[in-house]
């Protein structure tokens, strides 16, 4: 069986913490700000938590980079 490999664009978008949740970025959150409410753009900053099912697939996905 070959070896796995990263998903480099994976990779590059997400992080795993120690505790094995899986971090990234909330969409929406870099461009046409001005339309957007000031609540919206403060909820939008930071990291969001990847919901269960996403976190396993992501962490298949980064498999080897653990």
């Amino acid at each position: 069986m070959p070896k796995l490999k990263t998903r480099k664009s994976v990779a590059k978008r997400m992080k795993i913490t120690k505790t094995g949740k899986v971090l990234r970025r909330k969409p929406g959150a870099r461009h046409y700000k001005a339309h957007k409410s000031g609540g919206r753009t403060r909820r939008l900053r930071g990291t969001g938590i990847l919901p269960g099912k996403l976190a396993k697939t992501v962490k298949v996905l980064m498999a080897p980079g653990l």
